[in-house]
């Protein structure tokens, strides 16, 4: 599913998100699966002709289903990288990047998810993400129950110089990045079956026009 609406500002430069990865099993009974992602490619025309393409690429998932040694618990390391490019009326105007993941338990995440995924709830300005958008792979989810979460997390003096968080990457010109390498996704409390999928949440402001899109993976199994 892919989205579309209006949202906020724009500025700054490239950025790769990576996080450590944990001592992956290499027992039989621990086996880790290994899943090639097709990521995927969006192009967009705004109002006033500045096109937008969004591209995934590189995606992947390493999935321990049993981690915590109960059935309640999953963990998985995900990769990939995207890239923003504009061209057109407005072409070099920057952007944001939000990426993240939507994940699920016992639900359907086909859609983009329930109960906040980055196109209800998220805040596309980075600081302070809604209760539907959190910061980092750690979720608790029950049946029917699924959360969004950004992969980045950079500290910025807020306006009143204090210290904030922003959920994105912000580049200039006609284009900008982020990759991730074994990002954590850590599960727990759901015993049924679990989904996962990126989505990459984009802002580009133009003199003219504010528009957001939002690409989405094909979704995949936690175990």
């Amino acid at each position: 599913m892919n989205t579309r609406k209006t949202m906020a500002r724009a500025a700054g430069v490239g950025v790769a998100a990576t996080a450590a990865l944990g001592l992956l099993s290499t027992g039989a009974a621990n086996a880790d699966t290994f899943i090639p992602l097709p990521g995927g490619s969006l192009t967009q025309t705004m109002d006033d002709g500045t096109v937008v393409t969004i591209d995934l690429t590189g995606e992947s998932a390493n999935i321990n289903p049993s981690m915590g040694s109960t059935p309640l618990h999953r963990n998985a390391w995900v990769s990939g990288s995207t890239r923003v490019t504009l061209s057109g009326a407005n072409g070099s105007v920057g952007g944001k990047i939000y990426p993240g993941y939507v994940v699920g338990c016992q639900v359907n995440i086909s859609g983009g998810g329930a109960n906040g995924g980055p196109t209800a709830g998220a805040n596309y300005d980075g600081s302070s993400p809604s209760a539907g958008a959190n910061v980092g792979g750690n979720l608790t989810l029950g049946p029917g129950q699924a959360k969004a979460f950004y992969l980045l997390d950079q500290e910025s003096p807020d306006d009143y110089g204090n210290e904030g968080h922003n959920a994105r990457n912000v580049f200039t010109g006609n284009s900008g990045s982020v990759t991730w390498s074994d990002e954590t996704i850590n599960l727990n409390g759901c015993a049924g079956y679990a989904q996962a999928r990126a989505f990459i949440a984009v802002q580009i402001e133009t003199p003219n026009v504010i528009t957001s899109y939002t690409l989405w993976g094909q979704p995949f199994s936690l175990g």
